[in-house]
């Protein structure tokens, strides 16, 4: 305990009053029990002895209430750090928390101990510049042995401190370094994290990029900061309201609301949707446990949607078209690598729009080696479609927030045709998906935003050239046709007019499921949904897709 500290059991709760101020309380309650001690070497039996095997419970339990004790108690971070298996980093984090958070009381209460893990909830005091605010959250520890002591010690992690930090961030109470905004959708209406909990990284991003020009003062709040610069502060508490300043976005509240629902009902599932005339994002929205804004940022294979650029490029090329011959046997064999079919099915003289209706792998394939330029097999030849139709892969779209634009490398032999059919090197997330589909049903690549290029006049991202106009039609007639009559029937079955889609499952590596893609279009609206380990595109994704286009 610091000098001058002085302690009292009262009514149960163990008590330290530093330097005439409260700082802490420790309340001994379900789970832990044990008496004081202040950490160090007590959790040593014997000079000599060093422990191993399983933690008893009482070793879980007293390295928890000594650790959680020192902290709530205030005392030398480097003290309490002892009890832990990382004191470097521990004492900075919990010196941290007094000096940068501005943390000035806390009352620690733990749990019932499961294993060796222990809960524990936290009502805190923050307080600077005459301005305070209780702050109260739940996190846990766990305890480990020692690797060279056998001693029991907290196994160290920045979530002890609070369950969102991470090793590259920090708590910090200031003056806020960018004012609040208030975003509004296209239509005016207020988009708050409360109300649409997808948009929280969004809004964050948002705010860092275009708080101090959007007319707002700032407030003082309790932040998780970046260590970094590229990643936006996170407000935890707010100590006193700032000005809000207003900042439009071209999100739809409508369309956005049924996003939110849609991929609620699905774990580990992403969705997001565009307007293919303008580019205008219309709703982002994810249901994920690590919280991760996979809607935009997302990289993994598409899946089969990538058929719509395979499609695309096969009929520029003069090789197919939707009503002409395209081969689709049960399995392909390219450069050593067999691909099937899903259940191993055929299309016996089948059409590229069969082909692209039921989603037919080897159909696809079988046209690698036709793709030529100059008389030479294109391997690059899905990259450049990608490119320079599509507008993918070259790193230069600028949404107005941080955001992944999709990749597809060159590659050559097997991995090319695996290409063709969305799995391999190829990397995509629904915001590009949904592009894709925006494109095929404008005809030209409009780069999505979220917020307007009039706010700050940044380049957006441009296709070299546009879809020949027969092609265009093409696409969206067989992307019809699996709508209406393909695999993506039953999942559009509740949209009327005119409406398109592509289903798409991506084979994971350890995987049981694969994960479950989804693209479609219905007028002007287009949206991609993926499901991690969902199944068929239709089974997952599509019901989610066919929600969000029926907001619009």
């Amino acid at each position: 305990m610091r000098s001058g500290a002085k302690a009292a059991v009262i009514g149960g709760a163990f008590i330290v009053v530093a330097g005439g101020v409260g700082w802490g309380a420790y309340n001994v309650l379900d789970g832990i029990t044990g008496g004081g001690g202040d950490g160090g070497t007590s959790n040593v039996s014997s000079k000599n002895e060093v422990k191993s095997g399983p933690l008893s419970s009482d070793e879980v339990d007293k390295t928890a209430k000594d650790f959680l004790k020192g902290w709530a108690a205030g005392s030398e971070p480097t003290d309490v750090a002892q009890l832990t298996n990382n004191p470097a980093d521990a004492a900075t984090a919990l010196d941290g928390y007094r000096a940068q958070a501005h943390v000035t009381k806390a009352v620690i209460t733990p749990g019932k101990a499961t294993g060796a893990t222990v809960p524990f909830t936290v009502r805190a005091t923050v307080s600077l510049g005459g301005k305070t605010k209780p702050w109260s959250y739940s996190s846990k520890l766990t305890v480990v042995r020692g690797l060279t002591t056998g001693r029991p010690l907290v196994d160290w992690l920045p979530t002890v401190i609070h369950p969102k930090l991470t090793k590259t961030s920090h708590l910090v109470t200031s003056e806020a370094p960018t004012p609040p905004i208030k975003a509004v959708d296209r239509n005016g209406k207020e988009l708050t994290k409360a109300k649409y909990p997808s948009l929280g990284p969004i809004l964050d991003a948002l705010r860092e990029k275009y708080g101090a020009d959007a007319g707002g003062t700032s407030g003082v709040e309790l932040q998780i900061q970046s260590d970094g610069d590229s990643v936006p502060g996170t407000t935890l508490l707010t100590l006193s309201k700032g000005k809000a300043g207003k900042l439009r976005t071209t999100l739809d509240a409508n369309v956005q609301g049924a996003a939110e629902r849609a991929v609620k009902e699905f774990g580990e599932a992403s969705v997001a949707a565009v307007r293919p005339s303008t580019g205008d994002i219309l709703a982002v929205a994810n249901n994920r446990t690590d919280g991760f804004n996979a809607a935009m940022l997302g990289k993994q294979a598409p899946g089969s949607t990538m058929k719509i650029i395979t499609a695309a490029m096969l009929m520029e090329k003069g090789l197919t078209g939707p009503g002409r011959p395209s081969p689709c046997p049960p399995t392909v064999m390219y450069e050593g690598r067999t691909f099937k079919n899903d259940g191993g099915f055929s299309i016996p003289n089948g059409t590229l729009t069969q082909a692209f209706a039921r989603s037919c792998n080897t159909s696809f394939i079988k046209w690698i080696d036709d793709v030529k330029t100059n008389g030479r097999t294109d391997e690059g030849a899905l990259k450049k479609e990608a490119e320079e139709v599509f507008g993918l892969g070259m790193d230069n779209w600028k949404t107005g927030v941080t955001s992944f634009d999709g990749s597809v490398p060159f590659a050559s032999g097997g991995e090319a045709a695996a290409q063709y059919i969305g799995q391999g090197t190829v990397q995509m997330n629904v915001l590009n998906m949904a592009s894709v589909a925006a494109t095929a049903k404008n005809g030209t690549f409009r780069q999505p935003v979220v917020v307007p290029q009039s706010l700050d006049g940044r380049d957006l991202a441009h296709a070299s050239r546009s879809l020949p106009g027969s092609v265009a039609q093409g696409l969206r007639d067989m992307m019809n046709v699996t709508a209406t009559s393909g695999t993506g029937a039953q999942a559009m079955a509740s949209l009327s007019g005119y409406k398109g889609a592509k289903t798409g499952s991506a084979e994971v590596d350890g995987q049981h499921n694969p994960n479950s893609w989804f693209v479609g279009f219905q007028e002007d609206c287009a949206a991609a949904a993926v499901v991690q380990a969902g199944g068929h595109g239709a089974d997952a994704a599509g019901p989610v897709v066919a929600k969000v286009l029926a907001a619009d």
